[in-house]
């Protein structure tokens, strides 16, 4: 069914360059393989785009607190889980951190999956990265 709408597509767009190009080339046929081939890249850039952000960064924000700042973020649409990289001021600041979002409605399965204390920083803070399943 795809291969048929992308040929359908294929063919009003040979339609329209005709109108705007008369007598124009005719465009070059692709293969099953490069079609399939795009079509997954453009099903992965819908599903990244359908991603909850606004209620997913609501979740993280409400987790936030002082004491840990978030480092980086990785949302893995196609496996619906998000990856999260951050710093506390301490072990009690990361396990606080740890259990406000494994409150948050939008997450399940929340894991620290590592920590390390930052020993050659002054204050010592724990770098830890966490994982959580998206609902």
């Amino acid at each position: 069914m795809r291969y048929r709408d992308v040929r359908q597509e294929l063919g009003r767009l040979e339609a329209q360059a005709g109108l705007v190009l008369p007598g124009g080339s005719k465009a070059r046929a692709l293969p099953k393989e490069r079609l399939d081939e795009q079509a997954k890249n453009a099903e992965a850039v819908v599903r990244q785009l359908t991603l909850p952000w606004g209620s997913l960064i609501g979740a993280i924000e409400q987790a936030a607190t002082r004491d840990v700042a978030i480092l980086q973020l990785q949302p893995d649409a196609e496996q619906r889980v998000l990856r999260l990289t951050a710093e506390a001021r301490n072990r009690d600041a990361m396990f606080e951190y740890l259990k406000r979002l494994a409150a948050a409605r939008e997450l399940t399965n929340v894991v620290l999956v590592s920590h390390q204390v930052q020993r050659e920083e002054p204050q010592q803070p724990i770098q830890f990265s966490v994982q959580a399943s998206l609902k």
